[in-house]
């Protein structure tokens, strides 16, 4: 007979609050999407380690993997107060899915929005050899297809990720900076844009690598850019599709993140956005691809309301292309969307 100390954990949960402050928001009150997503992240960090390190063994920290799509249902104001709840309800043998829930509540008003879902992976890392990962205990499941269902997941998951990483992983695509005077308005060289910035330790987790959410962070905010320079309005984060974790990005790097609009409908922007790593101190190494993603955004007016967003103009069949692979991931995130709707009526 198992002890209650030795017996599997039931889902363990957590949940973190943070008042919105004007740090937190661009110039007419809109939280970024990339404050939100660091909170997911922060939120699912400390659910994974902490139960990565309910066995005993090596203690670890659970680095992140894979972000799921998640989109953003509602905006978010300053002095809001969000209120992020994460769950386990996956494991593995090597890999943690966390489901995360964030909610907006007016303290004003009592008004509460749910403004994001998310499903985050995590794998957990030795302290003593950051290149082992060790076995994460199990959970135990309320329901009996819970587990069948989780693993599911687990497998398409896994399958888009190395899907992702062959066709991005180790392939630099530089994007070049040219003088905006010279581009045409609406058009991909006009409005791309990069940022570099360097890994410093309070970046970076126990093991000296840079935290998910700081560099899910950077990424919204160089995709922000782009969308703001194309249509020259105020913009907000409406999704995020699913961010692949390439490889690791040390403490002392140099990051390049970069972003280039793909695609747009009537009412959305797709912004592709890559992160590079240069390891300074580690020149031999080379530069790598470490992240890659799309974000959609959404032009606003002064009420907050949709506003339809400048055609692309695109320039050579390289970007004829990209616009065509971005129209039908809008497609089938339209399709989706719209099943998801039918199956709740």
């Amino acid at each position: 007979m198992m002890s209650a100390a030795d017996s599997p954990p039931t889902s363990p949960s957590i949940q973190i609050c943070r008042i919105m402050c004007p740090d937190d928001a661009n110039i007419v009150g809109n939280v970024h999407g990339g404050t939100i997503l660091k909170m997911i992240e922060e939120a699912g960090c400390i659910i994974g380690t902490r139960h990565c390190n309910t066995q005993n063994g090596d203690r670890c920290v659970a680095a992140l993997a894979r972000v799921e799509r998640t989109d953003f249902l509602h905006p978010m104001f300053i002095g809001e107060v969000a209120h992020v709840s994460a769950e386990i309800t996956y494991t593995s043998k090597h890999s943690v899915e966390v489901q995360v829930n964030v909610l907006s509540e007016n303290i004003l008003t009592g008004t509460k929005k749910v403004t994001n879902k998310a499903t985050l992976w995590y794998v957990p890392l030795s302290l003593k050899n950051v290149d082992t990962i060790i076995e994460v205990p199990p959970i135990e499941y309320f329901k009996p297809d819970q587990e069948e269902l989780g693993k599911k997941r687990y497998e398409a998951q896994k399958f888009e990720r190395m899907e992702t990483k062959e066709r991005n992983g180790e392939i630099i695509t530089p994007v070049s900076l040219p003088e905006r005077h010279t581009k045409e308005p609406y058009t991909v060289g006009f409005s791309q844009s990069s940022l570099i910035h360097l890994i410093g330790p309070s970046d970076c987790t126990l093991l000296g690598f840079v935290h998910g959410g700081v560099t899910m962070k950077l990424m919204d905010e160089v995709a922000g850019i782009v969308a703001v320079r194309h249509c020259k309005t105020n913009i907000v984060t409406a999704s995020v599709d699913a961010i692949n974790f390439h490889r690791k990005i040390k403490k002392g790097c140099v990051i390049t993140i970069s972003g280039r609009m793909t695609f747009t409908s009537n009412k959305s922007m797709e912004i592709e956005v890559f992160v590079d790593a240069d390891p300074l101190a580690e020149a031999e190494k080379g530069k790598y691809r470490a992240v890659t993603a799309f974000f959609t955004y959404i032009s606003l007016d002064k009420e907050n309301k949709p506003l339809p967003v400048p055609p692309l103009k695109l320039e050579g069949e390289e970007e004829q292309k990209r616009f065509e692979e971005g129209k039908a991931r809008y497609l089938q995130n339209k399709a989706k969307r719209l099943a998801d709707k039918e199956q709740k009526q």
